[in-house]
Order: structure tokens, then sequence, then C-alpha cells
């Protein structure tokens, strides 16, 4: 089974559509699979729910489907540095299901390992437990969380054999394996194809039987977020150096 594409665009076509729940990997702008993100703004596809740590920023990365008006719905931990969210959400525009880092993971995780649902701690006595059924455990109440099953991951990864065993790089691994476990259909942009058994079994992060679309992005754009200080701060970091 084939499972390299020639684009971005043709490792989407036939399984992206509208009103889909969609994850995409990535933390903050590390990790995150901008090719793919653009094919999908190019696709067109209106309604979607994304599943995601954050939504990018302004202009870069899912912030281009804020800006399309693609995206209805948010599932996702962190939502800041990124005005076109704010705007939208404040107006009533951008549903989001908040949902606190660790759950948010454990969700993707319990997607992908067939496991419905799952009790926490996290969250229980605020707005994030509201309407879900809570449950007490050895004196200590927890609430349900229910696993993620989106119908497409999107991913990135550094490398790739033909057979889909992904390898991430550093702190990119972030969201993205436990994306590609849960979703239905696994789309993985790569900066490197190689041939099947080149990869030694101990470094693969990600068996094959995940993937089910490999694209290559060879010269991925890889921006940084810099952290920004006010005139007075810098000012005294430097003098305390």
């Amino acid at each position: 089974m084939n499972k390299i594409y020639p684009s971005a665009a043709a490792a989407l076509a036939g399984i992206v559509h509208d009103n889909q729940l969609l994850a995409v990997g990535g933390f903050g702008l590390c990790g995150i699979p901008e090719a793919l993100i653009d094919a999908l703004a190019a696709s067109g596809a209106q309604g979607l729910t994304v599943i995601s740590n954050n939504a990018g920023v302004d202009g870069f990365g899912l912030g281009k489907l804020l800006e399309t008006r693609q995206i209805k719905k948010m599932i996702s931990s962190y939502v800041g540095e990124n005005k076109e969210f704010e705007r939208q959400y404040l107006a009533g525009e951008l549903a989001l299901e908040f949902t606190p880092q660790g759950t948010l993971a454990e969700r993707l995780r319990a997607g992908g390992a067939g496991i419905p649902a799952f009790f926490t701690r996290t969250g229980v006595g605020t707005l994030v437990a509201e309407g879900k059924e809570t449950r007490e455990f050895d004196g200590h109440v927890y609430v349900m969380e229910r696993a993620l099953l989106p119908d497409v991951a999107l991913v990135k990864a550094w490398k790739a054999d033909k057979s889909g065993n992904l390898v991430f790089r550093r702190t990119a691994r972030n969201f993205n394996p436990a994306a590609a476990m849960a979703g239905r259909t696994t789309v993985v942009e790569v900066e490197q194809i190689v041939e099947t058994g080149s990869i030694d079994p101990d470094a693969v992060h990600l068996p094959g039987i995940y993937v089910h679309r490999i694209v290559l992005n060879a010269t991925p754009e890889k921006r940084i977020e810099k952290r920004t200080v006010t005139a007075a701060a810098l000012s005294t970091d430097t003098a305390g150096a």
C-alpha cells in the first residue's frame, strides 16, 4: 500500500469534508503541520471543529483557518496570542471547548487506545466540569472526560519511512503522536522520507499502523515565538546581567 502523496493537497483529497472533527498536532508554532494546514485552507472545507492545543497565531498555522472562517469550534487548552481568535470568541462567532492541557492530551491518547472515557480530578468544581458526570473514588471527586476520535488527524513529524513509521524531533513531538493515534485517518507531513527498514526499530516513536498518508515538506518555515518584554523590563534585565 503506497502511503506517499505528491502534495499536501493530494494527501487531503477525498478525506476532508465540511463539518468534520479534526485533530491538528503542534504546540504553539512548534511541530505544526503547516503545509497540511495551508492545503486544508485551500480545500474550502467549512464548519470544522478542530482539536489543537492552541490555534496558531494571526496569519500562520490554524490562524489562517480562523481568518477564512472555516473553523466553527475549537477544542483547546491555550487560546492566547491570537487576536482573531479572541475577536471571534468574544463576538460569539467561534465556539470554544476549553480543556486543561493534560486532559486534552489524555482525551486524544484514550481515543487512540480505544478507551471511551476516563475520570480525572482536573477541573472539578470549575466551569470545566459543568454538565459532566462526576464520581467519588477514595474520598476524592473526579470528573468524567470523553475520549476524542477525530475524523482526520493532521500531524508533523521529522522523518518517516515508506511504511509510515515516524521519528519526531525533540519538542516537536508534543501533541503529534497522540493526535496521530486518535485519528480515524491520519495524514503526516515530514521533512524526510526514507526506505522501509532504514530506521532502527528502537528509534521509531510511532509505528506506521497509525499512519495512512504521508507528504514531504523538506523546507518548512519553522517560525519561532519570541518573548516580548517592555522597555522597563529589558532595562532591568540588562542591569541585573
